[in-house]
């Protein structure tokens, strides 16, 4: 009886240690990995959550950049501010920003973005950056970066992004440069990028640059860390091995199109 007794609780703890290791595993993959960057200003934490939607938090502040309702957003902080990139859809949604906005929430965007949103002040302060524009907002400076397409469009002469349509951005956390690529193919203003920390690149054709385009881009600006994004239908592991004989660019991989 009491060797039956052992038995039993063997196979119990073997169970348990089975199933703690499968949640570890998962929590392990989980799209709600969030990174600790150590600026000269203070803790920067980057989290991507889904597509081209990422949140940041710094100096006690939560910064989202493009929130899209078809990601997972439960338990997720409101923003102290909405960086959106241009006026699609799976960046621009006006019943995310509703949803996430709080009283004092700061919309910071392009001229198309803050027009088409027309809803300050009930959605927030709006403050306009363009695509050739510095300034400084809550604290933190951006930088517009252009971004459209070169070739890929829905006829000849009509580009899926035409330049001015909306704008990249970097933002600037002390020392620390993180760049938001929004949906563009490698352009020259891309490539001529200097000292980033962490950039976000797209890459999801016809629409952005492929894997390949966004490697050849990144093998030019050298960022210190890329996370691929927005790549519904590709393979990022293609942009990761593209880069693995590239010094001084590390690649992370997370899993942002509702993967298992």
């Amino acid at each position: 009886m009491h060797k039956h007794a052992a038995y039993i609780l063997s196979v119990a703890v073997a169970v348990v240690s089975h199933l703690t290791l499968a949640v570890l595993l998962h929590a392990a993959t989980s799209n709600r990995q969030a990174d600790v960057m150590q600026t000269s200003q203070g803790e920067l934490r980057i989290t991507p959550l889904y597509h081209g939607s990422v949140m940041l938090e710094w100096a006690g502040k939560v910064i989202h950049v493009d929130p899209w309702s078809q990601g997972d957003y439960t338990g997720i902080p409101q923003a102290d501010m909405f960086v959106i990139t241009h006026t699609h859809r799976d960046h621009l949604d006006p019943a995310m920003i509703d949803k996430l906005k709080k009283p004092g929430t700061i919309i910071v965007g392009p001229p198309a973005v803050i027009d088409t949103l027309n809803c300050a002040p009930a959605c927030g302060q709006a403050e306009t950056v363009t695509d050739a524009e510095k300034k400084t907002v809550m604290g933190i400076t951006f930088e517009g970066v252009p971004m459209y397409n070169i070739v890929q469009g829905s006829a000849p002469g009509m580009p899926f992004h035409h330049k001015g349509i909306g704008s990249g951005y970097i933002l600037n956390f002390g020392d620390t440069r993180v760049y938001f690529s929004g949906d563009t193919e490698c352009t020259a203003e891309m490539k001529a990028l200097k000292n980033i920390s962490v950039a976000f690149l797209a890459m999801n054709p016809p629409r952005t640059e492929s894997t390949l385009e966004a490697a050849e881009c990144a093998k030019a600006f050298k960022p210190k860390i890329v996370y691929p994004y927005h790549y519904r239908g590709s393979n990022t592991q293609e942009f990761a091995d593209a880069l693995k004989n590239t010094t001084g660019v590390e690649v992370r991989l997370r899993k942002l199109e509702g993967e298992s």
